[in-house]
């Protein structure tokens, strides 16, 4: 038998071999390029849409350099977490203005005993709200509540129900932190009578010596309106100004307010200066026009500024001396008489019991605004100032028996309701933003920044003014440094949005020449 003898394969040979395939596959792969007997291998060319893809994202890097940052949104108390998540609610058989209905929730109370947290929910149980973030004690969860019409407080479980009044607006506080805790229609604005001069202790009281004397003339008691309260001052004769400041607490004079008035600067200068001093309060619903409040067309004021009004006199040792004396001597023509405060719960007159704890504080009586009135009482620790306008029961005795129920509930309610408000003023505004805190503009806004302008209009002579402003006048409201919506950092929109086409352009000439001659094959042996 014949055997062939059959070769056995090369193991150089077949590296060689398999090394053929692998360059052979590169090669038709375009990851090979042939440059005379040696070979490289290379990474292939970026594709067509890789470079677009890069060229849009250069474009869009580019604009975001040049456009400025945009303004956050105002948060919406709809679906802004800090307020959502809390709770306010309206007791039932509330009446809105001038006896119109208004909406009407309810809610569940705390568990018993619980001390409710200014910032969290008193609603508990499934498909609750979920809790809002905490919030300083003073301060609001939204200011804008207490604008809505209603009765609103925030009851923890076993707090009393707020009284039901007839009093067309109404509002109880805690004196010394400033939280309301329950309130009605707080900003309708009404006119509030003699309450206003509360107003008028708070910004005179500290320019005028309380024991400097002043005569009084003729020309300063004709602007009295008719049927005003008075005290009984005489021109010609000389009082004092701690006499003068009890003529306004006591009898709620209106001829010893114009008496002051005139040595304050007149009555035009002091009723400019109560308007600056409501709005540095934060009592904004107030319009003055008489010092002394009697009617006067535009004049009005809310339950929210006169317990403002209230709680800033309480600071003033002065302020609560006056409104808390129950009766004076006033001096006549050679003779004093006696005179009494007409706050019936302070004094206790015409069937009102006098309520414990008084301070005293304004009441007032006009046909316009009827019975208003700003009363404070201390129990212990604890101080509280109630406003309460124009009662609709018809019996002049309803607004101090009104406060009176405003008062014993919120002494009962203490530690159980969270606030629904503030009395404090809202913050000062932020002071506005320094010109060069901005990003700082990209290079093609700087080219453009420091370009030339072009001006359509030949130049002047020499000497002469131009007759035009120019064409590249900034905008309003900018002094050399950011411009507004209108400008990017200096650069106009077109300008801006022209150099960065222009530079992606650029951009993508070049990715697609390097990726064309990548692709071109090499010349040479091998190639």
């Amino acid at each position: 038998m014949c055997f062939r003898s059959v070769p056995r394969p090369c193991p150089a040979r077949s590296v060689r071999t398999a090394r053929s395939v692998r360059t052979a596959h590169l090669v038709r792969s375009g990851r090979l390029v042939r440059s005379g007997p040696s070979a490289r291998t290379t990474r292939s060319a970026p594709s067509a849409p890789s470079a677009l893809l890069a060229t849009a994202v250069f474009l869009a890097t580019g604009l975001l350099v040049l456009l400025p940052a945009s303004a956050p949104a105002a948060a919406d108390p709809r679906t802004d977490p800090a307020t959502r998540g809390a709770s306010f609610f309206v007791f039932p058989g509330s009446a809105g203005p001038h006896g119109t209905a208004v909406s009407r929730t309810s809610g569940v109370p705390l568990p018993l005993g619980a001390r409710p947290s200014p910032g969290a929910s008193t609603s508990t149980g499934p498909g609750a709200p979920a809790a809002s973030p905490p919030v300083a004690r003073g301060t609001l969860v939204d200011r804008r509540l207490l604008h809505r019409p209603g009765t609103h407080v925030r009851p923890a479980r076993g707090a009393p129900r707020p009284p039901r009044l007839s009093a067309l607006s109404w509002l109880v506080a805690d004196a010394r932190t400033g939280d309301v805790l329950a309130a009605h229609n707080a900003h309708l604005e009404l006119p509030p009578a003699s309450t206003l001069k509360t107003l008028f202790a708070l910004t005179a009281l500290p320019r005028l010596p309380e024991h400097g004397r002043h005569t009084v003339t003729d020309a300063e008691l004709d602007d009295i309106g008719p049927n005003s309260s008075t005290v009984g001052i005489a021109p010609g004769l000389e009082y004092e100004v701690a006499d003068l400041w009890r003529g306004v607490f006591l009898s709620s004079g209106n001829d010893a307010v114009r008496a002051l008035a005139a040595m304050n600067g007149g009555v035009d200068a002091t009723v400019a200066q109560m308007r600056e001093k409501a709005k540095l309060l934060g009592a904004l619903d107030t319009h003055v026009v008489s010092p002394d409040g009697y009617d006067a067309p535009g004049q009005v004021s809310s339950a929210f500024d006169l317990a403002v009004f209230g709680r800033t006199g309480l600071a003033s040792p002065a302020f609560v001396r006056y409104s808390s004396t129950r009766d004076a001597l006033f001096p006549g023509d050679g003779y004093m008489y006696g005179i009494h405060n007409t706050n019936r719960l302070l004094s206790g007159e015409d069937g009102i019991e006098p309520y414990p704890g008084l301070i005293g504080v304004k009441n007032g009586y006009t046909s316009s605004a009827g019975y208003t009135l700003i009363a404070a009482a201390r129990h212990g620790a604890r101080t509280l100032v109630v406003s309460v306008m124009n009662p609709q029961s018809g019996w002049s005795g309803a607004v101090y028996e009104e406060a009176r129920e405003l008062l014993d509930w919120g002494f009962k309610a203490d530690g159980k309701v969270a606030p629904v408000g503030s009395l404090q003023p809202p913050p000062p505004p932020l002071p506005p933003r320094p010109a060069k805190a901005g990003p700082e503009p990209g290079p093609v806004a700087q080219a453009v920044r420091t370009a030339p302008p072009a001006s359509s209009t030949p130049s002047s002579p020499p000497g002469t003014a131009s007759a035009s402003p120019p064409t590249h006048a900034l905008a309003s409201g900018d002094e050399g440094g950011e411009g507004d919506d209108g400008a990017l950092s200096g650069v106009p929109v077109p300008a801006a949005v022209t150099g960065a086409a222009c530079a992606a352009a650029a951009s993508l000439f070049l990715v697609r020449r390097r990726w064309r001659g990548r692709r071109a094959p090499a010349s040479g042996p091998g190639g």
